[in-house]
């Protein structure tokens, strides 16, 4: 299960790399068109809808590798098992949020698909589509906060020390 998991990660970390490449081809296009004297329609929406798929995608990639932004200035003056259940309460609290995340983002991709909502520029492309990034990584950020509350709760889970924390600056 842990190799599956892990793999789950990666690819949507992967997924998040091409997205960054579909940004910076978006933007390439847009200013070697306009050099060249044509327009090509919709490339700032597709890099916007690419920026915004890099970002989602990479959320539960970042957590498990903990580089998720983190305020450990209570957590780091705990010991025992007031810090294992500020911990887990912190875990709780993302899993909670994680699946509010995930699962508005799974609606709002569904109703824009069954209202056929499409973008307001010329492109005109269904919402849904670029709508299912973050849905997709809503949904695996929130296998990762799973994950990790089980981790936690079995006291396998390898946090982040503050020293740590400083090194990644």
């Amino acid at each position: 299960m842990r190799r599956l998991l892990d793999f789950l990660y990666d690819a949507c970390a992967w997924l998040a790399a091409l997205a960054m490449v579909g940004v910076l081809a978006m933007v390439l296009l847009s200013i070697v068109s306009r050099q060249l004297g044509f327009h090509v329609p919709g490339t700032d929406a597709y890099a916007g809808y690419c920026m915004a798929a890099a970002g989602f995608l990479a959320l539960a990639h970042t957590l498990k590798r903990n580089e998720h932004i983190r305020v450990t200035l209570l957590l780091g003056s705990l010991k025992g098992r007031a810090r294992d259940g500020l911990e887990m309460w912190a875990m709780t609290a993302g899993v909670f949020l994680a699946g509010l995340f995930a699962w508005y983002s799974l609606r709002l991709a569904w109703v824009s698909r069954a209202i056929n909502d499409v973008s307001t520029s010329n492109d005109a492309t269904p919402l849904w589509i670029p709508q299912l990034a973050m849905a997709l990584g809503t949904l695996v950020l929130l296998v990762a906060f799973i994950d990790e509350w089980v981790l936690q709760l079995q006291g396998r889970r390898v946090a982040a020390s503050s020293e740590e924390a400083l090194h990644n600056e």
